[in-house]
């Protein structure tokens, strides 16, 4: 059996609930075989993050090379890239291997409220991963951080949108999740702006939405989806999983990206 292969390039949760490990599941859910290159591993649960290691540059480099160079990749995506100086070793394997399919994951805050990015890192981010994104999917507060402005209401959503793709990437979709109101997602290619609505789920239980979603992207693009149909299934898939999520610890539990699965019956 022949499987499409999607890259995870991103922080280990060691709770379960985010980073490469709810990548991996998302690939695995959506019938996408799931590599992996771990930038940094925290010491994480419902309730927060207690601690963070970030692994060597050239560790990451090489489980990069090492998983294009044997298997493939034909769609990879990036989560927590906590420095500039990992952001930087990554965009040079990108560019290196030529990863046209890329989609940025701007992760900036964990759920319980911790820093994955630092300050320093913002400008290597913009100035070298947006110019080689087939897509990137910033929440409302990342994208406040990456343009300089404040992007809540609908409008400022559709303008942070355009915004994104002028700065160099290909396609942007900026999620609504964090609105007062609606939870209106918008995408742009620069050739159309398109509103994806879903229902709000009420529930605590969000940890790791925005790495299912965007791993949700990167696996219907490895399948050969065009961006636009990738973001609207992914749309489907974490609206599912919100709706599906798992009761467990003290805090944020997670969403479900195997809701689909059926064990015993």
């Amino acid at each position: 059996m022949k499987l499409p292969v999607a890259l995870t390039i991103a922080g280990s949760d060691s709770g379960g609930g985010a980073g490469i490990q709810a990548d991996l599941k998302t690939f695995a859910a959506l019938g996408v075989h799931g590599t992996s290159a771990i930038t940094a591993i925290t010491a994480q649960n419902t309730t927060g993050v207690t601690d963070i290691l970030e692994l060597p540059t050239s560790l990451i480099r090489e489980q990069i090379a090492v998983v294009v160079e044997d298997i493939g990749v034909h769609a990879a995506k990036t989560g927590m890239l906590s420095s500039a100086a990992i952001i930087a070793t990554v965009a040079d394997a990108v560019e290196h291997y030529q990863i046209r399919n890329l989609i940025v994951d701007p992760v900036m805050v964990a759920k319980g409220g911790a820093k994955l990015l630092r300050d320093d890192a913002v400008a290597a981010l913009i100035e070298r991963l947006l110019p080689l994104a087939a897509v990137v999917t910033p929440n409302l507060p990342e994208a406040e951080v990456l343009l300089g402005r404040t992007v809540q209401s609908l409008e400022e959503r559709r303008r942070a949108a355009r915004d994104l793709v002028a700065m160099g990437a290909r396609a942007a979709v900026v999620k609504g999740g964090h609105a007062e109101r609606d939870v209106i997602d918008v995408f742009c290619d620069g050739s159309q702006l398109v509103e994806l609505a879903a229902e709000r789920i009420d529930t605590l239980n969000t940890h790791g939405s925005g790495c299912v979603f965007s791993a949700a992207i990167t696996a219907g693009i490895a399948r050969g989806a065009d961006p636009l149909d990738a973001v609207r299934k992914a749309k489907t898939f974490i609206t599912q999983a919100i709706a599906n999520s798992i009761e467990i610890g003290h805090g944020h539990g997670p969403v479900n990206p195997w809701f689909a699965l059926r064990v015993g019956g």
